[in-house]
């Protein structure tokens, strides 16, 4: 029995970009920096969440973005503005980062500065739910965002998602008194796809659940530089 060709490229396309991902993470491990693929649907607060956590954590990590987007780096101007490096990956057509647009990045990034100085780097995917979640770009965490307007089913409707991520974090609260959604629903249904799920509550207009989320991430940073390996076990 004979694979389609369709399914062959895929497979070729997955296994090139999964090797130049390990060399990302190699990489990344020798510099013993914590890296983050933050990932969700358009519109679901990708951005907000740096602009948020960005300022407040400058004072404990030092840190870089590298932002991805199809067509645009106005999602990177907001961000330059907080005062962290920023390196805009524009994919074109491509709805997705892959590795090598990583690994760009970084080199770029390292035009001006040295990587190893830095505590976490943050990166920013292209908007979607299903071409993120299957490239890998050398990430030590899955960060997936699912903002409470798009509904309880999305983990059901997208599982690849919800299983790859590390860390769910369910955004907008401050707008569930206007929709007829429950939260207890939205964490069911994560658990259901994904039951080691780390999942926090958050509003970037109130700051509601930005403490623990915050605590939380210091703690992995803590852990992965306190190790050699290229795993890190995640904090409770």
């Amino acid at each position: 029995m004979h694979m389609p060709v369709g399914d062959n490229l895929e497979i070729n396309l997955l296994a090139a970009n999964q090797h130049r991902a390990d060399h990302n993470r190699e990489a990344f491990d020798a510099w013993r920096l914590l890296s983050l693929n933050v990932m969700s649907s358009p519109g679901a607060g990708k951005t907000a969440l740096l602009e948020r956590s960005l300022p407040a954590l400058t004072g404990r990590f030092r840190m870089a973005v590298l932002e991805g987007d199809m067509t645009t780096e106005l999602d990177a101007q907001r961000l330059e503005a907080v005062g962290i490096p920023v390196v805009p990956i524009t994919t074109g057509r491509a709805c997705h980062l892959d590795a090598a647009m990583v690994h760009g990045g970084m080199q770029l990034l390292r035009q001006r500065l040295d990587p190893s100085t830095l505590d976490l780097l943050w990166i920013e995917n292209v908007g979607n739910l299903v071409c993120p979640a299957e490239f890998a770009v050398g990430e030590h965490l899955g960060v997936a965002l699912l903002s409470v307007t798009e509904g309880d089913d999305k983990p059901l409707k997208y599982p690849v998602m919800f299983r790859r991520a590390d860390v769910v974090l369910i955004t907008k609260t401050d707008l569930l008194p206007h929709l007829p959604v429950q939260v207890q629903a939205i964490r069911d249904n994560i658990l259901s796809v994904n039951p080691d799920a780390v999942i926090f509550e958050l509003s970037a207009v109130s700051g509601q659940g930005f403490s623990a989320w915050h605590h939380w991430l210091e703690q992995a940073v803590q852990q992965r530089q306190s190790i050699n390996e290229s795993q890190i076990r995640l904090p409770c």
